[in-house]
């Protein structure tokens, strides 16, 4: 069965309100964490430390953010979305603000792990949110909009990182982060309302669990791609493009900063589109086509033999990463549905793609010193398509949440929808019908 539609006209401006919130909000987070990357391996060698331990207290936020996931799915599960997301940004506000006034390495390590643990609550509960708000025909355009956002935080925040390092020094990115996280969890605890108050249930959200939602095969689908995506788009490209640009095309440094921002110009394209057809046409082509360009590609850069080809290559993996970040989303989120909270469900979600920017890295790293390039990029695809095929042997998401009610109770119940019950709105196209009513 499909799921309710949005409420009346005071119901859809509450619900608009609480996604521009939303989005709003990961536009500060990112581009405060994008502000706070330039300074934080400086900061960490003004303690006197090598290399290696300045770039240990980046691991060390995404090894806490890792470990701490499912104890965030739980905590979602036990008091609610809006409170685990609130309590993140707050976290991450405090201990942004002790890294400001640490003065020992040690002090600055324990202060950024115990950002990664705020960050993680608050990136689980998030997408436990827009789940929750977004109305079912349009989760894929909010989940494009709000990647877009952060994308947009992302690539902002060095440029003003840079001018506030400038001005103020080692100390003041961390400053400035923390303020705005504070304004942010501000905004967010006033606006935004619980959305356990406005999901149509004639009883309390149901609990899904992970034990429930693996046995589907959609969601195992979405945990290889999620997983394919971290380990090629969050993690390789990181760490092996800009080594690559130099060794393999000779280029000098500044060209692996153009081909990053290449890549991220290809995603932003097609970001807002791509949720948009999906909610129209249903998520699975989307998710096909993104996960097989973006493959294609990233195992042609491998071989490319000119810096004009590897730029195109880019390009065009990021117009492939655009098509799978709100077409992937969108599909957990109608497996989960608005009916339901699924913490851990969720939390598994971001965890396959934080152990693939994890591994991807190691893997590529040891694959170009004993082969060559070739077969860390080449890999790297593989994965990808890999994932691309899982994809086409499953149904669609759209109409099949895991939580659905028996038409003759109405009590939720948790189990994966009948395929009778597709959802006849994304068969006649009707998605489009509510975009103008989106902010």
């Amino acid at each position: 069965m499909t799921e309710p539609a949005s409420g009346g006209p005071e119901a859809r401006g509450s619900t608009e309100r609480d996604i521009r919130i939303l989005i709003s909000a990961a536009f500060v987070i990112a581009l405060g964490f994008g502000i706070v990357a330039p300074a934080l391996p400086g900061f960490a060698r003004n303690f006197g430390v090598t290399e290696f331990a300045a770039t240990a207290i980046i691991s060390a936020f995404a090894a806490t953010r890792l470990l701490f996931a499912p104890a965030s799915g739980a905590l979602v599960q036990r008091i609610g979305e809006r409170r685990v997301y609130i309590t993140g940004l707050t976290v991450v506000a405090v201990s942004t603000g002790l890294c400001a006034v640490a003065q020992t390495y040690w002090q600055l390590l324990a202060f950024r792990s115990l950002g990664g643990i705020g960050s993680t609550m608050f990136t689980v509960s998030a997408l436990g949110l827009l789940i929750r708000i977004a109305p079912p025909d349009r989760r894929g355009r909010v989940s494009g909009m709000y990647a877009s956002s952060f994308l947009a935080g992302t690539v902002l925040g060095p440029f003003v990182g840079g001018v506030v390092l400038e001005i103020g020094g080692l100390r003041a990115p961390f400053v400035f982060y923390a303020v705005t996280l504070v304004i942010a969890a501000v905004v967010v605890a006033v606006g935004l309302r619980s959305p356990v108050k406005d999901v149509d249930l004639d009883s309390a959200p149901v609990a899904v669990r992970f034990a429930d939602a693996v046995r589907s095969p959609i969601y195992r689908s979405a945990l290889l791609s999620n997983f394919a995506n971290g380990w090629a788009v969050f993690g390789v490209r990181t760490a092996i493009v800009p080594l690559f640009v130099v060794a393999a095309l000779g280029q000098q440094d500044s060209m692996a900063a153009i081909a990053l921002a290449v890549f991220a110009v290809g995603n932003a394209v097609v970001l807002v589109p791509a949720g948009r057809w999906s909610d129209r046409y249903g998520r699975k082509p989307f998710l096909i086509a993104g996960l097989a360009v973006c493959g294609a590609t990233t195992a042609g850069m491998g071989v490319s033999g000119s810096t004009v080809v590897f730029l195109v290559l880019t390009f065009a993996a990021g117009v492939g990463s655009g098509l799978i970040t709100p077409t992937q989303q969108a599909a957990v989120a109608d497996l989960v549905g608005s009916r339901a909270r699924g913490g851990p469900v969720l939390a598994a979600f971001q965890m396959a793609m934080d152990v693939g920017s994890v591994i991807g890295p190691l893997v590529a790293g040891v694959l170009v010193e004993e082969l060559s390039y070739a077969w860390a990029f080449g890999t790297s695809g593989a994965i990808l398509l890999i994932a691309a095929v899982g994809w086409t042997v499953v149904p669609d998401t759209v109409g099949r949440p895991l939580v659905a009610e028996p038409a003759d109770s109405g009590s939720p119940s948790v189990r994966e929808a009948d395929p009778d019950e597709r959802s006849d709105r994304v068969r006649r196209g009707d998605g489009q019908s509510a975009e103008d009513q989106l902010p």
